[in-house]
């Protein structure tokens, strides 16, 4: 599997060959230094650490810790804000720096990322319930129905308010519509999770 690390810029839309507008989202992924490689021998599994986004020291010591910083000097590289394993299938498909042209080729995507966080919500927002009746004395509008019995309670997996967003979200299947090398971008078909400058992983997709 090939993976690379990079961040969300954000949406456009593009023209194909026929003249027809294509929603694209504009991605900024690498170059990823590999910091360690993980392999079967020693580690039980193949995986490479990838960096991304170079700081300075003085920055890095306000915002990355000593054991993180330590682990970046170990390697001999220089502290990058992200640090992130992915599996892979063979080791010597990645050199010592990841780029964009690690998709040279491949026409679908996944990407993996955090959704926007929207704090508390209740239940018609979180999971789009319908509401209760707006006349005739109901005094149940937005609250949800009753979510349980007298003798056994709530049963599990029942929908209720709380959190809404900041989870992992993967979009799978993306389509690859263009690749610029020379400003490290990934131009793909469709909405990708999470807000404009977020954190993503890309990786290839098992889809055809």
């Amino acid at each position: 599997m090939k993976a690379i690390l990079g961040k969300k810029i954000g949406m456009t839309q593009v023209f194909d060959p026929t003249g027809n507008a294509v929603p694209v989202t504009v991605l900024e992924v690498g170059p990823c230094p590999v910091i360690q490689r993980k392999t079967e021998e020693k580690d039980g599994y193949k995986a490479v650490q990838l960096g991304y986004e170079e700081i300075g020291e003085a920055r890095a010591k306000k915002v990355i810790n000593g054991p993180r910083r330590g682990q970046f000097k170990k390697h001999g590289k220089p502290v990058f804000r992200y640090l992130k394993e992915v599996r892979v299938d063979n080791l010597e498909a990645f050199g010592d720096e990841v780029t964009v042209n690690i998709f040279d080729g491949i026409t679908k995507v996944d990407v993996i990322g955090t959704s926007k966080g929207k704090g508390f919500q209740g239940t018609m927002k979180r999971h789009n319930f319908g509401g209760g009746p707006r006349t005739h004395g109901s005094k149940v509008h937005r609250r949800p129905a009753s979510t349980g019995t007298t003798q056994m309670g709530s049963l599990p997996g029942m929908r209720k308010p709380g959190q809404m967003g900041n989870a992992r979200v993967t979009a799978l299947g993306l389509t690859v519509v263009r690749l610029d090398a020379e400003r490290n971008l990934l131009l793909v078909k469709g909405s990708v999770p999470g807000p404009n400058g977020r954190l993503i992983t890309v990786r290839e997709s098992g889809r055809k």
